[in-house]
């Protein structure tokens, strides 16, 4: 069964950091493209970032939204991916997914996104 685990939410106060995970179960999570996306209460979910398939010098791609305070990786080794997010705001309140692409480039539209994770809540808050 081809599963994704999102981990690394919580509650964090404004201008915190979080460092999201993304790690999948029955496969490998290096031969997909990954992409981050979130939904906020009464919101459609957004697309966030994206890195492609696992290779040397892998691409990588931000939304506006988190150009300049986020950084999508990958742990090739942990066959994990993070998602840094810095300087939260409460608008970053919402669920956080990982979803996995069949391709070597990445994207963010989300029908092109075969797997995706249950999610893991980030709660910015005083």
């Amino acid at each position: 069964q081809y599963q994704l685990v999102e981990s690394g939410g919580g509650l964090v106060q404004p201008g915190g950091s979080l460092r999201l995970s993304c790690a999948a179960s029955g496969f490998t999570l290096g031969q997909y493209a990954i992409g981050w996306f979130r939904q906020a209460p009464g919101k459609e979910r957004e697309g966030l970032s994206c890195i492609s398939r696992q290779k040397v010098g892998s691409s990588t791609a931000y939304a506006d939204s988190m150009k300049g305070r986020a950084t999508i990786s990958r742990d090739n080794a942990k066959d994990i991916v993070y998602l840094q997010i810095n300087n939260l705001k409460p608008e970053d309140t919402a669920r956080y997914y990982c979803a996995a692409r069949n391709a070597y480039h990445c994207g963010l539209i989300q029908s092109e996104h075969k797997y995706w994770g249950q999610g893991t809540q980030v709660t910015v808050s005083l």
